[in-house]
């Protein structure tokens, strides 16, 4: 006899409210996505990932010197204690980036000045400030040691984006690749309720401390139904080479009934506003590259699961053709998403603590009830 069933939640807990947050808000139907109430159509050309930071940290953006006081503070916290660096460098080849990011990511905790136990708001800013600064200095140092070459330490000078294009190839970054970059970061930064955001959350709320937090929210995003998406839409583009193949490639992909990666959403039931920023930026990026071949598979690949599958492209889709024109590798698309969710993840971690309840949800149960004990003899 099975437990009698009650009104179960839906599977994946798909529009289940299961907390408040005053950080992202998400409208599915008119496809708006609001940070701390900006439209991210807004703050997306306009503000510097910086301002986004401090504006998912502390609610409001912030003046001229409060943005020179966070700019100067992460500028300041760039660089990563030796030990982790040599962990870096111990890990093997045969490890992927996300592995190695949330092992170093976890080591980090072990040399932060704040301690483990240290829970206060004070501390976790500044531990939130630390994970920020450090995050892309790790990623930009997972790339080299996979290349073989020598590390390119953080400068305290320049943004975010540009430090982090910097120390990724070791020169300068030209003016649309380092704008590029901060607008991606600028757009992946939050999501509200998204998998990894929630398993940080849970974190948290065992009071466990906020690196424990981010490093659950970096175990959530390796996962390919979460983070790593845009890989495998690339992964798609190279295999497919040529848009003279796309339609016979993607006829055969409906007809295997195979999933094509970064279409569709949870929430959105128009298009990702996040995309039509990439969608921009793939094209001017291969036009700057004299090479539009990806975009133009890409928007090929759109305009035919539109008429097959009614379905809208996501974040993911535009951006893997976007970062493969900035020459960055696929195996780095999912630690740059975490360098950006860094921000939103550290900020909900401090929301959770705010205004803490532990999070234990029920399972509904549908086993039986009534078994009786054997001895082994009789089994």
């Amino acid at each position: 006899m099975a437990a009698p069933s009650s009104s179960a939640a839906p599977e994946g807990l798909e529009d289940v409210v299961a907390a408040t947050s005053s950080i992202c808000f998400l409208d599915g139907k008119q496809g708006r996505l609001l940070y701390r109430g900006y439209d991210i159509h807004d703050l997306a050309p306009n503000a510097s990932f910086e301002e986004v930071v401090y504006l998912l940290w502390h609610g409001e953006l912030p003046n001229q010197s409060q943005l020179d006081q966070i700019n100067a503070t992460l500028a300041d916290n760039r660089e990563v204690p030796e030990p982790v660096i040599k962990i870096l460098e111990s890990l093997p080849k045969t490890a992927t980036p996300m592995e190695i990011l949330r092992t170093t990511i976890s080591a980090l905790s072990a040399y932060d000045p704040d301690g483990f136990r240290d829970n206060s708001l004070p501390a976790n800013l500044r531990k939130a400030e630390r994970l920020q600064a450090q995050t892309p200095t790790i990623t930009a140092y997972i790339h080299r040691i996979r290349q073989g070459l020598p590390l390119v330490h953080p400068r305290k000078t320049g943004s975010m984006a540009e430090n982090f294009l910097y120390m990724m190839f070791g020169k300068e970054p030209d003016q649309l690749n380092a704008h590029t970059m901060n607008l991606a970061l600028i757009l992946h930064a939050d999501h509200e309720l998204n998998a990894s955001t929630f398993a940080a959350r849970v974190t948290a709320a065992t009071l466990s401390d906020m690196y424990s937090a981010v490093v659950s929210g970096i175990g959530a995003l390796a996962g390919p139904l979460h983070g790593g998406a845009n890989e495998d839409v690339m992964r798609m583009l190279l295999r497919i080479g040529d848009e003279a193949k796309v339609d016979e490639e993607v006829k055969g992909i409906f007809a295997r009934k195979e999933k094509i990666s970064g279409f569709g959403h949870r929430v959105y039931r128009t298009e990702d506003p996040r995309a039509t920023h990439l969608r921009k930026l793939s094209e001017e990026l291969g036009k700057k590259a004299g090479e539009l071949k990806w975009f133009n598979m890409s928007q090929h690949i759109e305009k035919l699961v539109m008429a097959e599958k009614h379905l809208y492209c996501n974040v993911d889709f535009y951006s893997a053709s976007t970062y493969y024109s900035m020459g960055i590798p696929v195996e780095m698309y999912t630690p740059i998403f975490a360098c950006s969710r860094m921000s939103g993840w550290t900020a909900h971690t401090l929301e959770q603590l705010g205004n803490n309840r532990l999070i234990r949800p029920r399972a509904e149960y549908t086993g039986p009830t009534q078994r009786t004990y054997k001895p082994v003899s009789q089994r």
